[in-house]
Parts: structure tokens; C-alpha cells; sequence
């Protein structure tokens, strides 16, 4: 693809942005039409006949006639539709559904894909955020390229006649405008093989022949790529590969951890890292000016919001907040309502808002992914900061950690251990502890307290573990690419403990 392609694509994409402008700017007006038509357009369905759905008029009535949900109130009810039957929590037919893969020790859920969600939600995120990166950068040559995106770790199945199902993004591929698969690379027959150490291997030695001005995907699981196709070209920057990289559309983890490891690799000056919030419930928020770090939260495509405060999150009686009552910097727990049918669902997330106008977010955690097991309340965002701060005093590079309590002991105190696999070693690793508590005890009151003279926590424990070990925990589970991941952080020693044990008889 030359220059002239790249300007066509450029007007074509870029005609997107008044829309993009109109959902930022009309938050309220946005989401107030959307709520009408997800109510209206479902009256008649069995889900909006048992909760009287014709009779709502206000947000407030909504919230009150509807119990929050979870997977496994809404499952029989999915259950139903993907063994065919229709017109149950949506008003038209559901026969696609993404796999969503849960934690690692967690069992799959099947969520809804409808029509609208696919191409009015997913997709349409996705041209918006180019529609956005475009406006922000008209001299891009983003198209005169590829862009790699490097997606779930399964095909797509026949669950029955009336049922299909896969990954998202393998779903999603399936779906793909003509615009898209054109310039995306590897294709369909090496992104949706099941073996992912297949598929690393041939989308490498495709990508290699190819012009790539971009990538687009898990920055886990492309750390992976990186490392073969440095080990096939023995270059020693992805720059000298392809050195009209410009752009590297991440999500399904926290950046954080990342930005050095991917500075290292590609030591560009127009380099940009735009961020996505999306899941298999629906695409959430997309950054939309390059160097933030936090989202402008999706408003116009086909989800209705409501927030959680985390401090209600254990109530017998929770109550939500609209759009217009959040607060910057508090940490909720998104509630949505989706053109897929998924009512006042909660995902799991939590979030905090970093702005008003335009309603910006970022991803703070997990509601069940912390630590609180002396009153500390370590959530994943503050982890990642500290993570990141410690390699920048130590000069280490982290390459994927987690954490969980070390528990108090009757000649011991508690504390936290972190299991760390570094692809580059601080050269003082009690220095490097001490870095991480420093900054963990700097934007964490709860921790710091706990932390004040040793009286409930003591220092933390970092034990190190070789380059790779957790990519071979997730094999050895069958769990590798996607969505699948370790969590960061566990309120107990479940995932440390067996990883440790993986790494001392692998060893």
C-alpha cells in the first residue's frame, strides 16, 4: 500500500469524527435516547415482560424494577437463547456469543453477541478510536501498512444449529469489514488456529515479509511475538524490523507494567500507545489524545451506564449512580445495559473517572482482584503504579508479576508477597522492595498505616521467578493467549502458591 491508499483511507476514516464529536460533547442526551430505545425495543421480550419494562419512564424507575445482575442470574436465560429461543433478553435473534474465558481457574461464560452489539458497539469502537487517531494525527501513514493484530486463541464453534461461539476477537474477525481484513495482517487461516505456539510461530514469519505500521492486542502476548521475531531477524529493536511503526492500540491488561519493555523495543519519537477498554460484555472506552493515560468513556453505542460506588458494593441494597452524579476519583464498579441484552449487568471492573467533560475513565482493578487481608486495600491500579516506579528507581524491567498476603503467623507479622518474573534484574533487590513499598505507602493510606512501624504488615517479600515461568504455568493449564492472564492481584494465595510450585519442579 502506497501513500495514495493511505490518503484515501485517511478522508474515509476520518468522515467518522463529527459522530465521535457529538457523543463526546451530548454524554447526557446520549445516554438518556439509548435508555429509551433499550426499553422501548424490549417490551415485548420475556425479560422486559417480567419486569414491566412498558410501564418505565424514568432512569430512576428502571433502577429500581430491575435487581442488579450478575452471570449467573442472567446464565438460564443465555442458556435459553443459545439452545434457540429467541425474543428472551433480546427483541431480535442471538445466534453468535463470545467465549469469555473468566479468571484462569475460572469456568467459561458464553455472553450474547446480537447484531447491533457486533457491528453498533464493537466495531463501532474500533472506528472511532481511528477516527480519533486520524483527527489527532493528520500526517499519520497508519495505512500506507498493516496493522498486527494478534487476537483470541480459539476458532469459532457449532454449538448447535442455532448457536456459535468462539473468542471475541475470533467472533469479531468473523464479522470484519472489507476495509479491515484488508488492512489488518496475519489472515483469517493464522488467526484463528487453536495452537497458540502455532500461531506465534506463522504470524511471525509472515509479519517479517510485511510493511507493519501498527499493532493491536494483549501486551502480554506480544511481548511473546516480539521476542521470536527478534530471535528470527537477530535484530535487537522491533524499530529495525519494521521501522514505520507508529501506533499500538492495547488493552485486556493494565499499560502500566509495560511502557518501558516497549520503549526498549521500539525506540521511535512518533510512537504513540492509544489505549481500549473492551470485553466480551461490550466496548467501553477509548483514550482520544495521544499521551493520556486514561478514556473517553463510549456513550452512543448501545450501553447504558449506571455506577456502583465500591463503597455500596457489599450492601444487601446497593444504589447505583447516573452519569451525572459520579465524582472524579472515586472507584466505582460499572453497571451496564446492552444492545445485547445483558441488564444492569456488573462485568467485574472497577473504575474511577478522571474527568467530567468529556467523561473520561481508567481501569482500576477488579471487583474481586485486590488485596484486603489487613484492612490495606490494595487495588490493581495502585500495583501497577508502584511496579513501574520501583523498575524506574532500579533500573529493572518487570515482565509480568502477581501478588497475594503473606498471613499472620503467632511469631510473625503479615505482609504481601510478590511473585516476579523480570526480564531484567534490579541490580539491588532490597532496594527494589524498598522502592515498591515507598511508593505503595505514597498513594495508599490504607497501606501506609498498616505499614507504620511494622505494626500489621511488614515488608514486602518479592520472590523472583526465571523469564517465562508464567507463560509456561498458562500452558501447562491449556490457558494460553487472549484473554487469558494471571491476575495481578488475589486476596489469597491460590495463584502464587501453585505458581511457585510450577516453578520449583520445572526447575
Amino acid at each position: 500500500m502506497g501513500s495514495v491508499a493511505n490518503q484515501l483511507i485517511k478522508r474515509f476514516v476520518h468522515a467518522r469524527i463529527k459522530r465521535v464529536l457529538h457523543w463526546l460533547s451530548q454524554p447526557q442526551n446520549c445516554q438518556k435516547a439509548l435508555l429509551q430505545y433499550l426499553i422501548a425495543a424490549n417490551q415485548h421480550t420475556e425479560w422486559g415482560k417480567m419486569h414491566n419494562f412498558a410501564n418505565i419512564q424514568t432512569a430512576a424507575q428502571f433502577a429500581r424494577q430491575i435487581p442488579l445482575q450478575d452471570y449467573n442470574s442472567l446464565k438460564p436465560y443465555i442458556d435459553r437463547t443459545m439452545n434457540g429461543q429467541q425474543g428472551i433478553l433480546w427483541h431480535r435473534p442471538v445466534t453468535w456469543f463470545a467465549k469469555s474465558s473468566g479468571t484462569t481457574a475460572g469456568k467459561s461464560k458464553f455472553l450474547p453477541l446480537s447484531r447491533e452489539a457486533v457491528y453498533n458497539c464493537h466495531i463501532a469502537g474500533s472506528r472511532d478510536i481511528m477516527a480519533l487517531y486520524v483527527h489527532n494525527n493528520p500526517n499519520t501513514k497508519i495505512f500506507s501498512g498493516k496493522t498486527l493484530i494478534l487476537g483470541g486463541s480459539s476458532s469459532v464453534h457449532q454449538l448447535n444449529p442455532h448457536s456459535r461461539y468462539g473468542d471475541l476477537s475470533a467472533v469479531l474477525l468473523q464479522h470484519m469489514p472489507l476495509l479491515g481484513n484488508f488492512l489488518r495482517t496475519p489472515p483469517l487461516n493464522i488467526s484463528l488456529l487453536p495452537d497458540w505456539n502455532e500461531k506465534i510461530e506463522k504470524t511471525a514469519r509472515l509479519a517479517v515479509q510485511q510493511h507493519i505500521t501498527g499493532f493491536a492486542g494483549v501486551p502480554t502476548w506480544f511481548l511473546v511475538l516480539f521476542k521470536q521475531i527478534l530471535e528470527m531477524t537477530g535484530k535487537k529493536k522491533l524499530s529495525d524490523v519494521w521501522p514505520g511503526l507508529e501506533l499500538y492500540l492495547h488493552g485486556g491488561v493494565s499499560f502500566t507494567p509495560y511502557t518501558d519493555v516497549f520503549n526498549r523495543l521500539i525506540p521511535l519519537p512518533n510512537m504513540q500507545y492509544w489505549q481500549t477498554y473492551n470485553a466480551s460484555e461490550g466496548f467501553f472506552a477509548i483514550q482520544d489524545q495521544p499521551g493520556r493515560t486514561d478514556m473517553a468513556l463510549l456513550l452512543n453505542h448501545g450501553i447504558y451506564y449506571e455506577f456502583l460506588p465500591m463503597t455500596e458494593f457489599d450492601s444487601p441494597n446497593p444504589i447505583t449512580l447516573q452519569l451525572s452524579e459520579v465524582e472524579v476519583g472515586r472507584n466505582y464498579a460499572p453497571v451496564i445495559s446492552t444492545n445485547a441484552g445483558l441488564w444492569r449487568y456488573l462485568p467485574g471492573d472497577t473504575i474511577a473517572f478522571t474527568a467530567l467533560n468529556p467523561y473520561r475513565i481508567r481501569v482500576t482493578g477488579r471487583t474481586r482482584h485486590y488485596i484486603n487481608a489487613f484492612g490495606e486495600e490494595l487495588i490493581v491500579d495502585n500495583a501497577d503504579e508502584a511496579i513501574q516506579h520501583a523498575c524506574r528507581q532500579t533500573n529493572a524491567v518487570v515482565q509480568e508479576y502477581t501478588a497475594a498476603p503473606l498471613y499472620l503467623t503467632e511469631t510473625g507479622r503479615g505482609g504481601h508477597e510478590w511473585l516476579i518474573e523480570f526480564a531484567q534484574l534490579p541490580p539491588n533487590l532490597p532496594e527494589f522492595v524498598q522502592q515498591l513499598d515507598a511508593k505503595l505507602k505514597s498513594i495508599n493510606s490504607d497501606y501506609e498505616a498498616k505499614r507504620f512501624n511494622n505494626l500489621a504488615m511488614q515488608l514486602p517479600v518479592v520472590t523472583p521467578v526465571t523469564e517465562g515461568t508464567f507463560y509456561r504455568w498458562l500452558q501447562s493449564k491449556g490457558k494460553l493467549g487472549g484473554q487469558h492472564k494471571v491476575p495481578r492481584l488475589a486476596n489469597d494465595r491460590q495463584y502464587i502458591d501453585e505458581i511457585k510450585q510450577f516453578a520449583g519442579s520445572a526447575g
